[in-house]
């Protein structure tokens, strides 16, 4: 959904974009007010669109007026945090973009002995890798509370690639995973009729990576980390790009040592 403001003269001075499908995490949206225009209402205006939107058609809300939104704001700035705030939402997540180039190296995984690196099979690991991403964000408020559903959501995409889906794993039990995602014009199967691609280089992204509690000590997140690496290398990518949490300091120590930095940083505010 696009929602437009424009003046009087028809002069395009603020959009908003609402992303209504997404079926787990519910509807987003981002917004941009022309510089010459701001602090005149624009800004309000617009999410109050993007929320009646939300109230309209997220699947996830129970009656008018409960429609789930995320909004987020590309930078940390103050007077976006001020309007989200006003307006109902809180403060969710503050998340640092990191980013590696490929061309630098890429040292080979090392794992335990006895534990066995493989790509995801569809139809055979779904329950068990459900319950093992669940027991390694138990205590993460959205990637923690995955079903069955949630999953094979995200395997209809067109970007999804069991190839780039790794996992390891030790006396037949998954201990832990390496999801992969590609950005960008390379896909892992034709898109869907009316789809359209990015409209830029494509980019490997670390998409979710997850270790078995039990495991932890190990060095299996970086064992996983360095096979992704290798495996978006191998398809033809220059460049790796990961989110992750400003507050998790012990992901961005490691994602630092393997080699990334921080690119940018996004604030996503929740409706409350």
């Amino acid at each position: 959904m696009h929602l437009l403001a424009r003046t009087d003269e028809g002069e395009l001075v603020g959009y908003a974009h609402v992303d209504t499908t997404d079926m787990v995490d519910g509807p987003s949206a981002e917004l941009v007010v022309h510089p010459m225009h701001r602090r005149h209402g624009l800004g309000r205006a617009l999410v109050q669109g993007a929320m009646a939107v939300a109230d309209e058609r997220d699947p996830g809300g129970g009656h008018l007026g409960s429609g789930r939104l995320r909004l987020w704001a590309h930078g940390d700035h103050p007077s976006a945090n001020a309007l989200a705030l006003s307006l109902g939402f809180e403060r969710a997540r503050v998340l640092w973009q990191m980013r590696r180039s490929l061309y630098a190296p890429i040292a080979p995984p090392e794992l335990p002995d006895g534990y066995l690196l493989r790509p995801f099979e569809p139809g055979k690991d779904d329950e068990a890798w459900v319950e093992l991403n669940n027991r390694a964000f138990a205590e993460h408020p959205d990637q923690g509370r995955w079903t069955l559903r949630d999953l094979h959501v995200r395997m209809a995409e067109p970007w999804f690639d069991p190839k780039g889906f790794l996992l390891v794993e030790a006396d037949g039990r998954l201990l832990g995973f390496h999801w992969t995602k590609v950005h960008g014009e390379v896909h892992a199967r034709p898109l869907p009729a009316g789809a359209h691609p990015h409209a830029h280089e494509p980019i490997g992204e670390v998409y979710v990576l997850g270790v078995d509690p039990s495991q932890h000590g190990r060095g299996l997140g970086a064992a996983l980390t360095l096979a992704g690496l290798r495996h978006l290398r191998d398809l033809g990518l220059d460049q790796a790009m990961l989110y992750v949490d400003e507050a998790n300091e012990r992901a961005v120590a490691m994602y630092t040592k393997l080699g990334f930095s921080r690119w940018s940083t996004d604030v996503s505010f929740r409706r409350s």
